[in-house]
C-alpha cells in the first residue's frame, strides 16, 4: 500500500472522527436532552457508514462487528451499520495470481486444471474464486485480498489514535462504552479472520461434529493447497434460504426444512464446542434434496464446557428461585463487574422476577420500559464477546426461520426437536427446564403482588446511588476540560508573545500553561482513580 494512499485513508477517517468529537462537545456543552441526543447518534452512524462504502477494506468489518455490539452502543449509532454488507470490488487478478504462486511456490497449473479470473464473491479480507484441479474436482478458492496486511496496520493505527484522543479529551455522553476495551475485541476478532488456517480449523472441526449426519454438509477442504492466505474447499451448489422461488422448489417443504436448520443450530447453541457465529443467508444454504450447507467459518464462537455448566445452572437457579446460585453463575459466566454486591443482585432478581403477566394490564409499559433501561445502565454488568457472537447467531438464524413457518409452527417444530436433543443427553437439569417452561407462564412466580409493588423504590435507590456518582464524575470532567482549554489558551499566548516579542504576554502565558497542564494531570488521576468505581460503560 503506497505512502499517499496511506497518508489518504487516515486523513479521512480522523478528519470524520474530529467532527464526531466537535459534534459530541457541543451536545454536551449545551446539555442536550435525551431525544437530541438520539438524533445526533443516527447522524454519527450516517457519516460513519457512508465513510466506510467510500473507504471499503477492512472498515466494512469494522462497522459489521460493531452493529453486533448493541449492548454498548448508542441505538441511533447501531440503526446506521446493521445492515453493512461485507461486498467491495474484487481485486485485479494479477495481484491474486501473484499470491497463489508465492503461497505455492509456482505457476498455477501445478495445481489446477483451471481457474476462473472473475471472482463469484469479494469482501474485505478474502476474495472466492471458482477453479478445477488436476483431477477434475471443482473447488472453490478463498484468497486473501491483496495489501491487506498494510491496509489493517494503517487503519488499526488510526483507530487507536482516534480512541487515545478519545479517552483522554471526549466528553462522552453517559451509558457510552471502554473504547480501549472494545478496540482490543474488534483487533483480535480481526486478526483471527484473517488467519485462513484458524478458517480452515474451524471447518475440520464443524466435519467432524456432523460426521455421519445426512441432512448437514460441510464442504470438505483441501489442506495439502491450503495456506494461511489461500483455503481451497470443495465447490458446494445451493439455494439461499431466502430464494423464496427457489425454497418452494424443493423435495421438502418448509415446515420440514425450518426443522432441519434447528436440529443444525440448537446443539451448537447450547452444547461446549464452536458455534457458527455468522449464519446469514449467503452462508446458510440448503440442496435441492433439502441438505443444508453450511460455508464461511471466519467468524466462530465457542461455548466451553464451563461456560455451558453455569448457563445451565443459572437457568435452573432462576427458575427455581435460588438468586444466590443464579447471581454466582453470573458472575462465573463474566456477566457481573467485580464491584458488583452478591446480595443486592439477589434481591434485584427476586423483585424483577416476581411479577406475573396478569399484572402488566394495569402498569404503564412505556415507563415501566424507561425504568429498566435506567436500571441496566446503573447496574454493574457487562456482555462478554463470546455471548454477544452467540446472541448473533441465534437472532440470524431466527430472522431466516420467520421467513420458512410461523411463530405457532416454530413453536410445535422446536420441542419435538429440543424432545429429541434431550434424549440424545440424558440431563434430567434440561428436562426439568423444559417441563416447567410448558406448565407455567414465563414471568409466574409465587411472590406477592405487595413484594412487587417494592419494585420502584428498588429502582429508585439505585437511581440515586448512580446520580451521585454520576455528579461527581461530571465534576471532574469539568474540571478537566476547563483546564484542557487553558492550556490550549495558554499555548495561543505563548505563540503571540513570541510572534510579538511582548516578554509580559509571553511569561504570563507560560505561567498560565504550566499550572493548566499541572492542574490537568491532577485531574486527570483523580477521575482515572474515580472510575475505578464507576460502571465499566463509562470508562
Amino acid at each position: 500500500m503506497k505512502s499517499k494512499s496511506k497518508l489518504k485513508r487516515m486523513s479521512k477517517v480522523l478528519s470524520m472522527a474530529f467532527v464526531i468529537f466537535i459534534q459530541i462537545y457541543w451536545y454536551k456543552i449545551r446539555k442536550k436532552p435525551e431525544a437530541d441526543w438520539e438524533k445526533l447518534w443516527d447522524i454519527i452512524g450516517e457519516r460513519f457508514r457512508k465513510t466506510l462504502f467510500e473507504l471499503e477494506g477492512l472498515l466494512i468489518k469494522v462497522g459489521q462487528l460493531l452493529s453486533i455490539r448493541s449492548d454498548l452502543l448508542p441505538n441511533g449509532f447501531i440503526r446506521q451499520i446493521q445492515d453493512l454488507t461485507d461486498q467491495v470490488p474484487p481485486s485485479e487478478w494479477e495481484e491474486i495470481e501473484d499470491i497463489l504462486k508465492a503461497e505455492w511456490g509456482g505457476p498455477l497449473d501445478q495445481s489446477l486444471l483451471s481457474i476462473d479470473k472473475k471472482a463469484v464473491a469479494s469482501a474485505s479480507i478474502g476474495e472466492v474464486y471458482k477453479g478445477i484441479l488436476k483431477d477434475g474436482q471443482m473447488v472453490a478458492i478463498k484468497v486473501q485480498r491483496p495489501n491487506i496486511q498494510s491496509i489493517i496496520e494503517t487503519d488499526f493505527r488510526t483507530l487507536s489514535i482516534i480512541i487515545w484522543f478519545a479517552h483522554h479529551f471526549v466528553p462522552m455522553p453517559k451509558g457510552f462504552i471502554n473504547l480501549k476495551v472494545l478496540f482490543k475485541e474488534l483487533k483480535e476478532v480481526i486478526v483471527r479472520e484473517l488467519d485462513f488456517s484458524q478458517e480452515k480449523n474451524s471447518l475440520l472441526f464443524f466435519q467432524e461434529r456432523f460426521k455421519g449426519v445426512d441432512g448437514v454438509k460441510i464442504p470438505d477442504v483441501y489442506s495439502e493447497l491450503s495456506t494461511p492466505k489461500i483455503l481451497v474447499m470443495e465447490w458446494v451448489e445451493g439455494i439461499k434460504l431466502t430464494d423464496k422461488v427457489g425454497v418452494s422448489q424443493l423435495e421438502v417443504n418448509q415446515r420440514e426444512l425450518a426443522a432441519r436448520l434447528i436440529e443444525v443450530f440448537l446443539p451448537q447453541w447450547l452444547e461446549p464446542g464452536l458455534f457458527h457465529a455468522d449464519p446469514h443467508s449467503g452462508n446458510v444454504l440448503v440442496s435441492k434434496e433439502g441438505q443444508i450447507i453450511l460455508l464461511d467459518f471466519g467468524m466462530v464462537g465457542q461455548i466451553s464446557k464451563k461456560d455451558a455448566t453455569y448457563f445451565q445452572g443459572l437457568i435452573e437457579s432462576l427458575l427455581s428461585k435460588n438468586y444466590p446460585k443464579a447471581v454466582e453463575c453470573l458472575t462465573h459466566l463474566g456477566f457481573l463487574l467485580p464491584e458488583a454486591d452478591p446480595r443486592t443482585m439477589e434481591r434485584l432478581l427476586a423483585e424483577l422476577l416476581s411479577f406475573q403477566p396478569a399484572q402488566l394490564k394495569e402498569m404503564d409499559l412505556l415507563a415501566l420500559k424507561l425504568e429498566m433501561n435506567d436500571i441496566i445502565q446503573a447496574l454493574p454488568i457487562q456482555v462478554p464477546t463470546r455471548f454477544v457472537f452467540l446472541g448473533r447467531s441465534f437472532i440470524t438464524m431466527e430472522g431466516m426461520l420467520r421467513n420458512l413457518a410461523s411463530e405457532e409452527d416454530l413453536i410445535n417444530v422446536l420441542k419435538p426437536v429440543f424432545m429429541d436433543w434431550l434424549s440424545k443427553q440424558g440431563n434430567t437439569k434440561w428436562s426439568f427446564i423444559w417441563f416447567w417452561l410448558q406448565s407455567q407462564p414465563i414471568f409466574k412466580t409465587v411472590h406477592s403482588f405487595t413484594e412487587f409493588l417494592k419494585l420502584p423504590q428498588v429502582l429508585e435507590n439505585i437511581k440515586e446511588t448512580e446520580q451521585r456518582r454520576q455528579f461527581q464524575f461530571s465534576i471532574f470532567e469539568n474540571n478537566k476540560k476547563q483546564l484542557f482549554q487553558l492550556t490550549l489558551l495558554g499555548l495561543i499566548g505563548i505563540g503571540t508573545g513570541i510572534y510579538t516579542s511582548h516578554q509580559l504576554i509571553l511569561q504570563l502565558s507560560v505561567v498560565v500553561s504550566i499550572i493548566s497542564v499541572t492542574g490537568y494531570f491532577f485531574y486527570s488521576f483523580k477521575l482515572k482513580k474515580w472510575m475505578k468505581y464507576m460502571h465499566e460503560k463509562r470508562r
